[in-house]
């Protein structure tokens, strides 16, 4: 269901989701999940081939609007059904859970078809195609008690798993700003601009390691079309977070190096995270400044500097060598075996949308300070 039948995927989902379906079956404790993935083109293959690796689920359709392609991503041998027929998806009692991977125009209509079929359901990022379409899915989920997850795949990274640890742990000390950047040559996107394309990422990074006391307030975003692609290409957001601290994230789709960096300064210590150097992705770096309160300081003092720099060791901790999608798929399983919300539930595909809205209108603002939905 990608590409450009949108408007016939969309209506084939409205036409399969039933009315008033209860929540999904209890599988056995030992039974394998029923899945269906809903999408044969980019990303589809990718969750076909971890869901049939998992022993936590066992996949039992691929649904297409072209079913001949999805028919070519199960090859010749698989008992897995492919199907054009997104109705007789819905309709399989075996089928406990609807991973969906088509264009995010079509979100809304696909998986509010599978949640009301009582299905759980797995949504690629971002959630849905604006916020007031994810927020209908989340309350549809959550009033159904069904698990609503969004795929934010490099929250699964053996690298922010470890980044998440040193943060909320206190190791790194109070967050004091937040640097990423995401740059590269292309591929320039048709249908959304930069940020939408590649912010997400970085977005639901931020989400999922800050601690679960600091949150971001407001944003400003300034974005460019050097080359009249007719949306930004390169572009530049800024969050106030509640607690006086920033975070900066950088998109480009017209560098000529690529670059995946991301670094979390702390009162205590700094942790880069550089996702193209496999010898080192994480280094946490004991260097800084601080600051002496003026109290501590005799009269005759207070005139010299505050500041003090840090200059100590540099560690970098060994992570493990795991795949992103397993570690995701795991999460899946977990949160609908045992009823709760997983690490990127519906409500943080939510907060991420909230985001990207909110710079949008900064864009369109000239850069303009626009407030949170989920800030307030």
């Amino acid at each position: 269901m990608k590409g450009t039948a949108k408007d016939t995927a969309q209506q084939q989902a409205r036409e399969a989701a039933p009315d008033g379906a209860p929540a999904g079956r209890e599988p056995a404790p030992h039974e394998p999940l029923g899945v269906a993935v809903v999408g044969a083109g980019y990303w589809g293959p990718n969750l076909v081939r971890n869901f049939q690796a998992s022993p936590a689920f066992r996949l039992r359709w691929l649904c297409d609007l072209d079913a001949d392609r999805a028919r070519k991503v199960l090859g010749g041998y698989s008992t897995v059904q492919a199907t054009s027929d997104y109705a007789a998806v819905l309709a399989d009692p075996a089928v406990d859970a609807v991973a969906v991977a088509t264009p995010a125009g079509t979100h809304l209509d696909v998986a509010l078809a599978a949640l009301r079929a009582g299905k759980h359901v797995l949504v690629e990022k971002p959630l849905a195609a604006t916020y007031e379409d994810g927020l209908r899915l989340v309350t549809e989920a959550e009033e159904r008690g069904l698990t609503l997850m969004c795929d934010h795949t490099y929250c699964y990274t053996p690298a922010v798993a470890r980044i998440r640890e040193l943060v909320r742990s206190g190791e790194l000390g109070e967050i004091q700003f937040v640097d990423s950047v995401r740059i590269n040559l292309g591929l320039v996107q048709r249908d959304v601009d930069v940020l939408w394309d590649l912010a997400p990422h970085d977005l639901s990074v931020l989400d999922s390691v800050l601690p679960d006391n600091v949150r971001p307030v407001a944003v400003a975003a300034h974005g460019a079309d050097p080359i009249g692609a007719g949306q930004s290409c390169v572009a530049y957001l800024t969050l106030q977070l509640d607690t006086g601290a920033i975070a900066h994230v950088h998109v480009n789709w017209l560098s000529p190096v690529k670059v995946r960096t991301t670094m979390v300064g702390g009162s205590k210590r700094t942790l880069v995270w550089d996702d193209l150097n496999p010898s080192q992705r994480v280094a946490v770096y004991d260097r800084g400044v601080d600051l002496t309160a003026p109290q501590e300081l005799r009269e005759d003092q207070r005139r010299d500097a505050l500041v003090s720099y840090r200059t100590g060791d540099m560690v970098a901790p060994a992570l493990g060598e795991k795949e992103a999608l397993r570690t995701m798929v795991e999460e899946f399983a977990a949160a609908v075996r045992h009823r709760r919300p997983a690490l990127t539930d519906g409500r943080a595909g939510l907060r991420v949308l909230d985001i990207l809205e909110a710079a949008s209108r900064s864009l369109a603002f000239h850069g303009a300070v626009v407030g949170l939905r989920t800030g307030r």
